[in-house]
């Protein structure tokens, strides 16, 4: 059956599952993405990857500001697709574009639902020192990450591995995953799961405000803060009322060592370099 498929994706992990699709033989139709963004101090503007990969394949590219508006509304379902596929849009989809595909929306979120619903799950997971999270694939409803499950696998969180690894890692699982489960679903040989909400966790949008560290907490979890917010948005300490960001650390046997930093208004650089300028540093100094 040849499908009429609609992808919605923006950053680059998501252009794994997209990827998946086109070299399987089920190339979208359409791409919506998010618009081009401002980048870096001088506000150049650049695309999104999965832009980027649709172009390289001649797919038509959408980047409307907001689903709200009614023209591109009637834009998408005169594409009238048989099924949308959400791979990390960032943009919560209206309930009036649910209905228009005989299939629906399935989305590929990067947890096992119910837990960590809601837009940073991978960080969640690391956060609170899981060792174990995976892939879930649901048909989207009209609330977040809380339609029936289609399919799920598990990922091991090896106990250093940085959020971005791990993103890497868990969405090529998930890519595998859709190319598994898009043919059973549309042959009706998956029977969806409705989820237990009652287990239900929830994530929250990360900031620089979450990124400082409270050194009064355990060095396991001041690690894990560390490998979940970098590279964005990072993690910080102060040291001589200037802002530290801490790129990477290693745990062992209880023992946090930094290994590379960025001091404000300088480069990034190793901790080894930073010492033999800093003699005098010590990590009971930073606040």
């Amino acid at each position: 059956m040849l499908m009429k498929i609609i992808f919605f994706g923006t950053p680059d992990f998501a252009t794994r599952p997209l990827d998946a699709l086109i070299t399987n033989n089920y190339s979208p139709i359409a791409i919506i993405t998010q618009p081009d963004g401002e980048v870096g101090r001088k506000k150049m503007l650049v695309s999104p990857p999965v832009k980027i990969t649709g172009q390289k394949h001649n797919i038509p590219i959408f980047q409307p500001e907001t689903l709200k508006d009614d023209g591109f509304f009637e834009i998408f379902k005169n594409l009238n697709p048989d099924i949308c596929i959400i791979g990390g849009y960032g943009k919560i989809i209206p309930k009036k574009y649910l209905d228009v595909p005989k299939f629906g929306f399935i989305c590929i979120h990067p947890s096992l639902l119910p837990k960590y619903r809601g837009p940073s799950p991978i960080q969640g997971a690391i956060l609170n020192g899981e060792s174990e999270t995976g892939i879930t694939i649901i048909i989207i409803d009209s609330e977040v990450d809380h339609g029936p499950i289609l399919s799920e696998e598990k990922y091991t969180l090896k106990p250093d591995i940085f959020k971005e690894d791990a993103e890497k890692e868990i969405w090529n699982l998930g890519a595998k995953l859709l190319i598994e489960t898009l043919p059973k679903y549309i042959a009706k040989e998956i029977t969806p799961q409705p989820q237990n909400h009652n287990q239900a966790t929830f994530t929250k949008l990360l900031t620089r405000d979450d990124s400082h560290i409270d050194w009064s907490r355990s060095r396991q979890e001041i690690y894990n803060q560390i490998r979940a917010l970098n590279p964005e948005p990072g993690t910080w300490t102060t040291w001589q009322d200037k802002i530290l960001n801490i790129k990477k650390a290693v745990l062992i046997d209880g023992k946090l060592s930094l290994v590379t930093i960025q001091l404000e208004g300088k480069k990034e650089t190793s901790m080894s370099d930073f010492l033999s300028g800093h003699p005098n540093f010590d990590i009971s100094q930073l606040k």
